[in-house]
């Protein structure tokens, strides 16, 4: 499999500039910046008012005040009264906001490695899913939950990731003779991605009884249903720590599209460079696997859709991706738990049914673009 990577002219070189000197793309991804922004608060604003609850923005608003207000209650400033009833108040701080907070970390953390992983590996069909990292982190999380011992859910799921990774890269470089190719990398990981899914469908056979059936499918199709406040400060803490590492990858990123011998010549180390990228994108994606399962098609569509509206250059569309991420995943998870409601949707399923059309169409669009 071959990729065609279009770049972008140096400013100055053939570029259209704008007035004050910025190129016309970085011009354009800064306001793509700001409108992801602001659609971003008002989605997460209109999400916490979404559900069987009489609620509406102004309530969210209010009580928002009535809150913070409470916080500083010690500098002398009365609360306002809460707008929202206990039950309403519970639903929306306890239930749903916690919820949101973790879907968009999540959806954040999903395409920002998509978008790392198709630079490594110089590959358009690489995500989260394609070197068995979300498959492995299934594994272990799929055996914690049979065992009963869910507080170590994030730890089997960190340590699941890691293996599936180590073992894609080793079976790659044992296969090609100590030299990891993107082609035989990508061979690699889809056949620890199916032994792993092998795997977890043996342990889901042989131990799952009665009703921890639904629990358990339902968490491999990828469901926010249980997230809580623990569950986002992991999400959060994992994007702070390791995708803040990742979205200031975005020169060495560029450096790998024209391919491994280029990049060695600009001074980057490449298979040490390479190792901890993708190491730590299996740190993330354990996280973001730990606590919603696996949901995907983010990692892979999000950030093919940013390419298209700010260009090749990773140092905007590492941070572009983690906006337009976060925005899908919040979104796919209030209809999921919206559409049918009384009764809830795995997310997995509305971001395969979403993703699948739109990366057709993307492909469409890049005809091309992949040989």
């Amino acid at each position: 499999m071959s990729t065609a990577v279009h770049h972008e002219p140096p400013v100055g070189r053939g570029a259209t500039t704008a007035p004050d000197g910025w190129s016309r793309a970085r011009a354009r991804s800064w306001w793509t910046g700001l409108a992801l922004a602001v659609v971003l608060a008002a989605s997460a604003v209109l999400a916490l008012t979404l559900g069987p609850a009489d609620i509406t923005p102004a309530d969210i608003l209010g009580s928002a005040r009535h809150h913070l207000a409470n916080l500083v209650s010690f500098t002398g400033v009365s609360a306002p009264p809460d707008p929202l009833t206990r039950i309403q108040d519970a639903i929306v701080w306890q239930g749903r906001f916690p919820r949101v907070v973790a879907a968009l970390g999540i959806g954040a953390g999903l395409a920002l490695t998509g978008a790392v992983m198709q630079a490594l590996l110089r590959n358009p069909l690489a995500d989260p899913y394609l070197l068995g990292i979300s498959s492995g982190a299934s594994v272990g999380a799929v055996a914690v939950l049979v065992l009963g011992v869910g507080v170590l859910l994030p730890v089997a799921a960190f340590a699941g990731a890691l293996l599936a990774l180590a073992a894609s890269l080793t079976l790659a470089g044992v296969v090609s003779g100590g030299r990891l190719t993107p082609g035989r990398t990508v061979l690699a990981g889809v056949a620890v991605a199916q032994a792993c899914s092998a795997v977890t469908s043996f342990v889901i056979f042989t131990s799952v009884q009665g009703d921890s059936y639904r629990e358990v499918l339902g968490w491999l199709m990828g469901t926010l249903g249980g997230a809580t406040w623990r569950s986002a400060v992991i999400v959060w803490v994992a994007l702070a720590v390791v995708g803040l590492v990742l979205l200031t990858s975005g020169r060495t990123l560029d450096a790998f599209a024209f391919g491994d011998t280029s990049a060695a010549s600009l001074g980057i180390h490449v298979a040490r460079t390479r190792w901890i990228l993708l190491g730590l994108v299996a740190l993330l994606v354990g996280a973001m696997v730990s606590v919603s399962g696996s949901i995907g098609f983010v990692g892979l569509v999000v950030p093919h859709a940013v390419r298209l509206l700010v260009g090749a250059r990773h140092v905007r569309v590492l941070p572009l991706a983690c906006a337009l991420g976060a925005l899908v995943l919040l979104w796919a998870d209030t209809a999921a738990r919206t559409v049918i409601e009384p009764r809830e949707l795995p997310v997995g399923i509305l971001t395969a049914a979403i993703g699948a059309p739109v990366f057709a169409l993307l492909l469409a669009r890049r005809r091309g673009g992949i040989a």
